[in-house]
């Protein structure tokens, strides 16, 4: 399982790979875009399962890609 840190930058990558903003990543999954960038950073370091669900989805990965 990845670290916070390790999961903010995997989460950082796909999101730039698809091209997507911060902004656009949060209506996609479903969340403020605060909290995207909380994540990202490393100052959100546990979210929720559902939260991480929601984003994985956005990002056309499965959940285990993003937590390692």
């Amino acid at each position: 399982m990845r670290s916070p840190e390790g999961i903010a930058q995997m989460l950082k990558t796909r999101r730039k790979e698809q091209g997507l903003s911060q902004r656009a990543l949060a209506k996609k999954g479903k969340t403020m875009g605060g909290y995207i960038v909380m994540l990202e950073t490393g100052r959100k370091r546990n979210p929720s399962v559902a939260v991480l669900q929601r984003v994985a989805k956005a990002l056309r990965v499965p959940v285990a890609e993003l937590l390692g």
